[in-house]
């Protein structure tokens, strides 16, 4: 028997057994009951006696009021107003259905009153987790902008590597977290929102900042240098283009944040791979010097990251569109 069949047959097992031979299926309630602007709508029409008036008020055209009650009528297979030049009345049936809704509508403002409560509880805070140098270099200036729009949104930011981000969003640690590796870690949705260019850098003092050509790839993969430790987005993308020229050597200095490693790299420790973004006024400066290397793709993209399947909402979300705007 093929595959396709046993599907069908499966599929009309599972129906016979919720549904006993001969037994009709009963629509669900949104075919069953009428909508709430309608329930809203006759409630006004009780209070105010006009249809024209329980309109205005509820903000439709008189022709689309008739509309709605023509259509509960129909529903539910009996008539609730009667109408007149002199307005309109509530039949018995209708005095019924009113007594009805009004209890439907009072639910459903209390629903509404819990679902705005969870919405501010969830706007009263942002956890944000953010690898080091988007932490240091981009998120202040972010976080600055949220602060004046949404002032009363409680921010809080943890600065990690690339791996502790990922492993916080998926324990539900945070709302929203930025890495800076080589793709969407695994369990999460994410988008772009800035690329990066990594460069080697070096005191003055040091002998690669005197070549006249550019130094090989091979050269920096046998070389010790001052690195982010394992796990942090840097030292992925570093990781990833030395791969073909023999991987990185042993590090001088394994520091596990960027201030670090950029103080390390000032004080003649040793070379660096760093964010072009952390050494901007060094380089200004004189205090490092840019480093070329031949043939070696050292960019990356930047990306807010979130569970996957969960895509912010409120101040995380705002947040994201600061990234963007800027």
């Amino acid at each position: 028997m093929g595959t396709e069949e046993q599907r069908r047959q499966g599929e009309r097992r599972r129906q016979g057994e919720q549904h006993r031979p001969g037994e009709r299926r009963r629509p669900g309630l949104a075919h069953r009951v009428p909508e709430l602007g309608a329930l809203e709508l006759l409630l006004a029409v009780a209070r105010l006696g006009s249809l024209g008036r329980a309109a205005r008020e509820t903000g439709v055209s008189q022709p689309a009021a008739s509309e709605r009650i023509r259509s509960m009528e129909r529903m539910l297979g009996v008539t609730v107003l009667e109408r007149s030049p002199h307005g309109s009345r509530l039949t018995p049936a209708g005095a019924l259905v009113t007594d009805w809704a009004r209890r439907i509508v009072e639910s459903a403002e209390a629903f509404d009153a819990g679902a705005g409560a969870l919405r501010d509880r969830r706007d009263s805070r942002l956890r944000v987790a953010a690898s080091m140098t988007i932490a240091e270099y981009l998120l202040p200036g972010w976080l600055i902008a949220l602060r004046t729009e949404r002032p009363d949104t409680a921010v809080s930011l943890h600065a990690g590597n690339s791996s502790a981000v990922t492993r916080m969003l998926l324990d539900g640690e945070a709302d929203l977290g930025f890495v800076e590796g080589l793709g969407i870690p695994a369990g999460l949705d994410g988008t772009v929102i800035a690329h990066d260019r990594l460069v080697v850098v070096a005191a003055p003092r040091h002998p690669w900042t005197r070549r006249r050509a550019p130094l090989e790839p091979a050269e920096l993969a046998r070389t010790g240098l001052v690195l982010r430790e394992p796990g942090s987005g840097t030292r992925q993308v570093l990781d990833s283009a030395l791969a073909d020229h023999g991987g990185l050597a042993p590090p001088l200095l394994e520091l596990a944040s960027t201030t670090a490693v950029k103080a390390a790299a000032v004080s003649g420790a040793g070379p660096a791979v760093l964010s072009e973004l952390a050494v901007g006024e060094e380089l200004s400066a004189r205090r490092l010097v840019e480093v070329p290397v031949a043939d070696t793709e050292l960019s990356r993209a930047l990306r807010a990251v979130w569970p996957r399947g969960a895509r912010p909402a409120g101040p995380a979300r705002h947040l994201l569109s600061l990234t963007r705007a800027r």
